[in-house]
This record gives C-alpha cells, structure tokens and sequence, in this order.
C-alpha cells in the first residue's frame, strides 16, 4: 500500500473532519481482496495510549459512521477507478506516519520505514528516530544515523510497545 493520492485525499478529509474525526491519513494499493483504499481516522486530543485501552480511542461504531458516509461521497465523486474495497480503522497500535508532524510526534520512538528508492544500500530501515527537521528524519540504526528525506517514504509507521503506551497515560 502506498500513500493515497492527492485527490483521493481532497475528497476524503472533508468527510472525515465533517463527521468531528481528525483526518490521520489514507493509503491505497492492492490488498488481499483487490484494490483497497484504507483511511485512518483518530478522535480529537486522542493519544496512541487510547490503543492501550484509553478512553479517547476511535471504536467501531466511529468506523462504521466514516466508512458509510465515504461510501457515498466517493462514489459520487469518482476519485477510484474501477472496483475496490473501502476499509476505516484506527492508526492502531502500530501507527501510520503521514505527515512531518506524524514524524515529530514520535522522535525517541522506533519507527519503521519502506523508501521508494535505496539509501545508503538498503531501502528498509528500522530504529529509533532521533529528530525531524526541514523534511528529513534522522533514525538510528544499530548505532549508525541515517538522515531521511520525508520525500522519500514509501511508508511509514510507529513500532507499537505495550509497555511504552501504558506509561504514556
């Protein structure tokens, strides 16, 4: 799955701010059952230690509320070609990073990260993200920085931690 284009974007956080969600992010691509577009969506002031059982996480009935009112705005607006899947979660435990924002969120976590092109040999890195600044993300890797450009991310995500969640709240 890659990041959802700008105009799917343009249709879909209308609709998801509308309904009082914050918009965190889409991804499409092909999935197990087809072409999918997947919308992430949070409550506002909610933290990732919502995940961990907090009171302020997106549930169900939330995905159910966005994944119906999209259904018919993206079917008017025809944004997707063809056939596909429509699926509205939460970021989850093991949360997306969209935005440079997303990024600054998270310095001192473990993040993982798919580049659409190879840096220093290697296109997957896995570390613990050391700072975020001007669009670049610096993430340490077995002792070793390595300094990201954002333009760069195919896809990104928090490394979730139970233990790390819980002292969050």
């Amino acid at each position: 799955m890659r990041r959802a284009s700008e105009s799917i974007v343009a249709v879909v956080r209308p609709v998801v701010e509308g309904l009082g969600y914050v918009f965190v992010g889409a991804e499409f691509g092909v999935a197990e059952n087809g072409p999918t577009l997947r919308v992430f969506i949070d409550k506002p002031g909610s933290t990732a230690a919502d995940v961990a059982g907090g009171p302020g996480g997106v549930d169900i009935d939330d995905c159910v509320a966005v994944s119906q009112q999209l259904d018919g705005v993206l079917d008017v607006e025809d944004v997707i070609a063809g056939a596909y899947s429509l699926e509205v979660s939460s970021p989850g435990l093991d949360r997306p990073l969209f935005t440079e924002a997303h990024f600054v969120e998270q310095i001192g976590e473990t993040v993982k990260l798919r580049l659409e092109r190879g840096l220093d040999g290697r296109r997957n890195f896995k570390g613990r993200l050391v700072s975020v600044e001007d669009g670049r993300a610096e993430v340490e890797v077995d002792g070793t920085r390595h300094s990201i450009s954002l333009a760069d991310v195919e896809k990104a995500n928090l490394v979730g931690r139970i233990e790390t969640l819980a002292a969050r709240q």
